[in-house]
């Protein structure tokens, strides 16, 4: 067993409240603090489930962080703490977004920004300012929109599903017009996978690589239970980023279908 693989407990050190539903949890991990963007970490809830979660924040600091949209009973246990309270992590698993491009996009759905906000650390870190769109159902759940507005600035373009405020209508949607009016040479996306789906449409038709990062019934992020399995792969250890070339592979199942936690074939919904 790799040292990572087994349950630590952390001292949440501080929150902050997103939005209505969403909160990102501080801690202090040695292990965490040496992961790459798009990385996740199981988290596990005394008493309840143990939950995969993007890391939202590498290294603040000497703080990492997770952030949670409350959504089931272990969500909203993690979604009500408080400072002083602890969780179990493992971790962290998976692969990392490969920074590629001298003039990328990215774009975010929801939640899904959480996995990004590395991602454009990481860019600026590389002296490489990225164009971010970030989506959102509404204004009021628009994620790190702050944060990410110091880092990019102009860069940071906004589109909400009910036209409250930027673009009116789905990110893919505005990224699909950004991509006939720029010259992008790689794009990044991470949210609701009907989302990334029409993303990769519109990558593929105009010949752009394209990372996305999928998420699916994470049980046990070693490789083992069979339940994340889409096309040949395995989100937990071969993911959660996909390239263009793996997901050309998933075409069949990628915005289409996915395995519930009994391991039911279901639709992919928003």
């Amino acid at each position: 067993m790799h040292r990572n693989d087994r349950v630590r407990t952390v001292e949440i050190k501080k929150i902050n409240r997103e939005a209505i539903d969403i909160t990102t949890l501080y801690f202090e991990d040695e292990a965490v603090r040496e992961s790459k963007p798009g990385m996740y970490l199981m988290v596990w809830v005394p008493g309840d489930d143990e939950v995969p979660m993007s890391i939202s924040g590498i290294d603040e600091n000497g703080l990492s962080s997770i952030t949670v949209r409350n959504v089931g009973i272990t969500t909203e246990t993690l979604d009500a703490m408080q400072p002083g309270g602890k969780v179990g992590i493992r971790g962290p698993y998976g692969n990392s977004y490969e920074l590629k491009g001298e003039n990328p996009l990215i774009v975010a759905g929801g939640s899904g920004t959480a996995s990004l906000l590395p991602l454009v650390e990481a860019f600026l870190d590389k002296k490489i300012k990225p164009t971010f769109i970030l989506g959102g159902r509404s204004a009021d759940q628009l994620l790190f929109e702050d944060e990410l507005l110091k880092l990019l600035g102009e860069k940071l373009v906004i589109s909400t599903d009910d036209g409250s405020m930027g673009y009116s209508g789905y990110a893919s949607g505005y990224a699909a017009l950004l991509m006939d009016e720029n010259e992008f040479d790689h794009v990044y996306t991470c949210g609701p996978e009907l989302m990334m789906a029409k993303v990769f449409q519109e990558t593929e038709r105009r010949g752009i690589a394209i990372q996305a990062s999928l998420e699916r019934y994470v049980k046990c992020a070693v490789g083992l239970c069979g339940n994340c399995v889409i096309g040949p792969y395995r989100v937990c250890k071969d993911g959660p980023v996909f390239n263009t070339e793996m997901l050309v592979e998933v075409r069949e199942e990628f915005g289409i279908s996915r395995m519930d936690a009994s391991g039911k074939l279901i639709r992919v919904n928003h």
